[in-house]
């Protein structure tokens, strides 16, 4: 940590207790949102943890409907099911406390090509799956990349604030309070110069008043 430089005298002085305020008060205020940071944590955490559910139970479904296709239909029938068109995706963000993060995903709605083709039941039904589980796993991808971001700037936060209270601050108090010392020891010995200088020019065998 670099060294406290600081002017001597009453500016120094006053300078070194400006400081030790404002970083009192950036303490407190990281502090405020180390808090409101871990609640937001808390909230992704669950539902990060909710979606990640829903993404094994589509996920299963899909692979579910997808052998039952192949086995009814045969490789030929999950080509021909294919829409061919790639899937477009739009992430939607939101910030809150210094941190940006996703708070949804869209994307362009299923083809409907396949429909043109000759497909069984059970290929459709795989095809309406795995639509699902897309869904419900950009929206975990999400999730997941919110909980991520949120805890990374939790960590820096949490780093910001120990670096303040055991570092910066003792040693904005250390040096407060040696300027204190230092400006006591000049006043004393303005006084005393002061006192040598009036005696000074005392007549001789004079009393001191």
């Amino acid at each position: 940590m670099a060294e406290i430089r600081i002017p001597p005298g009453r500016a120094g002085r006053l300078r070194l207790r400006r400081r030790l305020e404002v970083a009192e008060r950036g303490a407190a205020l990281l502090d405020q949102k180390l808090r409101a940071l871990q609640q937001e944590e808390h909230q992704l955490a669950a539902r990060a943890e909710a979606s990640g559910r829903d993404w094994a139970r589509s996920a299963a479904a899909a692979e579910d409907w997808l052998l039952r296709a192949v086995l009814l239909g045969g490789q030929g029938g999950l080509r021909l099911a294919d829409p061919g068109s790639p899937v477009d995706v739009s992430v939607h963000w939101t910030a809150s406390m210094g941190v940006r993060y996703p708070v949804g995903v869209s994307r362009t709605p299923p083809s409907h090509e396949r429909t043109s083709v000759p497909c069984g039941p059970a290929m459709i039904e795989a095809a309406e799956a795995h639509d699902t589980a897309l869904d419900v796993a950009l929206r975990h991808a999400a999730d997941r990349t919110a909980l991520r971001l949120v805890r990374a700037e939790i960590a820096t936060t949490r780093q910001r604030v120990r670096m303040l209270r055991r570092h910066w601050i003792p040693k904005l108090r250390t040096a407060l309070i040696a300027a204190d010392f230092a400006l006591e020891e000049q006043e004393r010995s303005e006084v005393l110069l002061r006192r040598w200088a009036r005696d000074e020019g005392r007549p001789p065998g004079s009393e001191p008043s």
